[in-house]
């Protein structure tokens, strides 16, 4: 398995098929809209692995300075696509992302992760992942 990230909108529209099964209110065209604002605005970054010529797995991250966690590299998403799951791959991108931490001077590295997601959390445990907070939000739209 070897992680590739997205450089091209090509390589952006290949990994729509996976994040739309953890970001389901995305069209292809917002995904790729918006993903090109956050890499301006924020760093944010995404990479993938690919099976047969199809992403199987992808994850976008940022890396950025946080008061409360130092220099952190942040996973804002995390999925491998259904038929897929329980292969490795979504411990291979996690495993990359905490080495690329390391390798980029890190302090920690965060990931927010739906309750229900347990077989997510079982993953993030055997990688010695903490629960370490409560996330609260409100819908302001």
């Amino acid at each position: 398995m070897s992680v590739h990230i997205a450089v091209t909108d090509e390589d952006l529209i290949r990994c729509y098929s996976a994040i739309r099964e953890l970001r389901p209110h995305l069209t292809q065209s917002q995904f790729v809209a918006q993903v090109k604002r956050q890499i301006q605005n924020h760093g944010y970054q995404i990479v993938y692995i690919a099976d047969q010529d199809s992403v199987v797995a992808a994850a976008g991250y940022r890396i950025a300075e946080f008061l409360a966690w130092g220099r952190a590299l942040y996973i804002d998403d995390l999925v491998t696509v259904e038929r897929s799951r329980g292969t490795g791959y979504g411990g291979e991108l996690l495993d990359w992302l905490i080495a690329l931490a390391h390798e980029r001077g890190c302090d920690a590295v965060h990931l927010d992760s739906g309750v229900q997601r347990h077989t997510a959390h079982r993953l993030y445990m055997r990688r010695k992942l903490a629960i370490s907070s409560h996330h609260f939000s409100i819908n302001l739209i």
